[in-house]
């Protein structure tokens, strides 16, 4: 006779986007990559929708995210995986070339942004042993003099 496991729930607070494109609507990436942070790279590059679209800036940047990872896929493909867990809700059905359209209103700038976001603050450059041009060798950890030191004769 099989041995049944237990079971456990798990409940986590999220804070979503009102509407359709709410965070769990477009699968997972919207749970890894909040909306805010796409909101706020959209918002440093003057990229958002200037009217009210099928596709919203913030629903091209989720796709432009999913299309780097289902390469194997066209865009419409690509689409339809995003929207798969929007049962029963309209949702736009973009041609190939509305999808193109979009990501050429999007343009590289703000995924540049958002992953600046992602990857946080850069960490400070160590200050420089000997000044000047030389610093710190990318192979080591180790200050570098750009003066050599006089070998003993």
């Amino acid at each position: 006779m099989p041995v049944q496991s237990g079971t456990s729930r798990v409940v986590r607070e999220v804070t979503v986007a009102e509407d359709r494109f709410a965070p769990g609507h477009l699968g997972e990436l919207t749970q890894i990559v909040p909306f805010e942070m796409v909101d706020a790279a959209l918002d440093e590059t003057d990229t958002v929708q200037q009217r009210v679209r099928d596709l919203p800036s913030r629903v091209v940047v989720y796709l432009l995210l999913a299309g780097a990872l289902f390469v194997e896929c066209g865009y419409r493909q690509v689409w339809a995986r995003l929207v798969a867990g929007l049962d029963g809700l309209p949702v736009a059905e973009p041609s190939a070339a509305g999808l193109a359209a979009a990501r050429r209103r999007i343009r590289p700038a703000p995924l540049g942004k958002l992953f600046e976001l992602l990857r946080g603050r850069p960490p400070a450059r160590p200050p420089r042993a000997c000044g000047g041009a030389a610093g710190w060798s990318p192979r080591s950890t180790a200050p570098r003099c750009a003066a050599r030191t006089p070998r003993p004769t």
